[in-house]
């Protein structure tokens, strides 16, 4: 029996109320984490705050493999974040904002604008040799704290704002992920990519097989992680393959896709679980190593703080203008240019992905913490912009409000 359109309406909603919820809930969490990192960093305990992340963790696997709370945080745990991001392009591909052209014209034009303009802005204040490799750091963008903002604006701001944001993200997240396989690589070795391959080939025959339960792919999942890591390529990309990877049609007697059974399952982990240790692990940044008498450090800051806080909304709005000015796209109904101002407003709140390039970026500790502080610094003013923008300017008042007489 053919699905009814309304039923088929509720089941691909389903999935971005939930996101939506997780997602916005996550954001305060983050927060937190946040600012717990910060203050515990700066504290009289800074010594243990280093230790913490220091302290080995077996095993590990040889000489590439340092072993430490840190390295299994952002390598380790961070492989499920990158699965849950692969799980959402591949959700959206198939039945979302990029299952057809048309529909992704907008958000892909809005993702190129955010992506060139900041990347262009960053250059033109971090010119010096040893700043150019931190480019993408302001490219990104951080959905759980942009969601956050608009679940405090609530009804207010319309649903279609939400779903451009989230493909915007989504594609960011694409793009973030080609530069860390292509920027970020440590040298290539063919037998890395041979383990791999390995992985991906036994992915397919479970698959063949008819194998849908999800721990059934751990093993290959493994091996895909550790032939990234031996080829010199992030192994956390193994999650965005093992997610690329999984099905999305329903088999006889399932009532859930494996693509939506499994995001839904690792959604709530990985909120509250993956990235708030991943904030608190790497956001503790030390105030007092910053100066303004230090030129580079100082370049560095400006340079990330204002591509993300101006360079993004600037290149979202132009690149969205154009694309609906040249025919190729086209704003849906429930989509107007406030919105759009409040999506590139949002889309400056890089924290989760911008941190974790400037991880891979600079391995000069002073050069890292700058990087880290000025993410923070440009979430902070994206977020309060984009709250106070939506709530007083944009969006005043809830839709449908009525008044007492």
């Amino acid at each position: 029996m053919a699905e009814s359109p309304p039923s088929r309406s509720r089941r691909l909603l389903a999935p971005l109320e939930r996101f939506f919820h997780v997602e916005a809930a996550s954001g305060i969490v983050l927060l937190l984490v946040t600012a717990v990192a910060l203050v515990w960093a700066n504290s009289q305990w800074t010594a243990a705050y280093d230790a913490l992340w220091h302290l080995p963790v077996s095993p590990g696997f040889g000489q590439a493999t340092p072993g430490t709370v840190h390295f299994w945080i952002n390598e380790g745990l961070m492989t499920v974040f990158f699965l849950l991001v692969g799980l959402e392009i591949r959700r959206e591909m198939h039945e979302g904002a990029l299952s057809s052209a048309k529909q992704a014209v907008v958000p892909i034009a809005a993702a190129i604008g955010g992506i060139m303009v900041p990347a262009l802005l960053y250059i033109a204040f971090a010119s010096e040799e040893q700043l150019v490799r931190g480019w993408a750091i302001p490219t990104a963008t951080d959905i759980a704290f942009a969601v956050g903002v608009l679940a405090v604006l609530g009804r207010r701001v319309p649903s279609a704002v939400r779903v451009l944001l989230l493909a915007l993200a989504i594609i960011d997240d694409i793009a973030a992920i080609l530069v860390i396989a292509f920027f970020y690589a440590a040298g290539f070795h063919p037998l890395g990519f041979m383990v791999a391959g390995a992985g991906v080939a036994t992915v397919l025959l479970f698959q063949r097989l008819g194998m849908r339960h999800a721990l059934a792919y751990i093993l290959p999942g493994a091996i895909i992680w550790l032939g990234l890591l031996y080829a010199g390529i992030h192994p956390t990309l193994s999650g965005v393959v093992l997610g690329l990877l999984t099905p999305v049609t329903l088999a006889r007697g399932e009532h859930e896709a494996p693509v939506e059974r499994v995001e839904s399952a690792l959604h709530p982990w990985v909120a509250y679980g993956v990235m708030p240790l991943f904030a608190l692990a790497n956001a503790g940044v030390r105030l007092e190593g910053f100066s303004f008498s230090d030129a580079t450090a100082s370049a560095l800051m400006y340079a990330i703080v204002l591509a993300l806080f101006l360079g993004k909304p600037v290149g979202i709005l132009a690149a969205v203008w154009l694309a609906t000015k040249s025919g190729l796209g086209v704003l849906s109904p429930e989509l107007n240019w406030r919105g759009v101002l409040l999506v590139g407003v949002l889309g400056g709140i890089g924290f989760t992905m911008s941190i974790f390039i400037a991880n891979l970026a600079f391995s000069d500790g002073t050069l890292l913490a700058t990087a880290k502080l000025a993410v923070l610094v440009a979430s902070l003013f994206a977020g309060l912009t984009g709250l106070l923008l939506g709530r007083f300017i944009l969006f005043p008042h809830e839709p449908h409000a009525t008044v007492r007489r």
